[in-house]
């Protein structure tokens, strides 16, 4: 018989091994295993749910899964994570990450409509980026690289444009 998945149980880690599972996360991510990277940040978080720096590492490896097509679950799971990162810029910064990373995936993914959604998260990540810019620690450029970088893929790609109106008429039959 089959085992469900609701029967089992996840198993805590230590306190003490933290640190070492920090950096298998860093590790997955760089090979571009995020799903892995994703649960062990979820485990660390269980036992130290506060942690900075994984709530970032988490974040990222999330967006990192962005360009799979589980958008609106990846997205949704950002969402919850992002409020809990307690610095302001930090918050400002990721959030812009977060909705940089959702634009690029929807210019990949194309489809009607895609330019003009990914219009509005890189619109929306500039908007955070400026807000970090305006709260950046002295030498942290990096919301303004961020920004300059969606303003060229804006730029760059003619079907990344504001939503526009049109007019549709359905053909009729003679």
């Amino acid at each position: 018989m089959k085992e469900d998945l609701k029967d089992f149980k996840l198993k805590p880690i230590s306190k003490e091994a933290i640190p070492r599972a920090v950096q298998k996360a860093e590790r997955y991510r760089l090979i571009n295993q995020s799903w892995a990277a994703e649960s062990i940040c979820r485990d660390i978080l269980e036992i130290d749910p506060a942690n900075q720096q994984v709530l970032v590492m988490l974040t990222l490896a999330l967006t990192d899964q962005l360009a799979e097509g589980v958008h609106a679950t990846v997205m949704r799971a950002v969402r919850e994570t992002l409020p809990r990162i307690t610095d302001p810029y930090q918050r400002a910064y990721y959030t812009g990450i977060a909705s940089e990373r959702s634009g690029q995936a929807q210019l990949h993914r194309g489809g009607m409509g895609s330019g003009a959604m990914a219009y509005d998260s890189l619109r929306d990540a500039m908007s955070w980026y400026e807000k970090a810019e305006a709260i950046r620690p002295a030498g942290n450029d990096d919301a303004i690289l961020r920004w300059n970088t969606c303003a060229r893929l804006i730029s760059s790609h003619p079907q990344v444009a504001p939503h526009t109106e049109t007019a549709y008429e359905p053909a009729l039959e003679d």
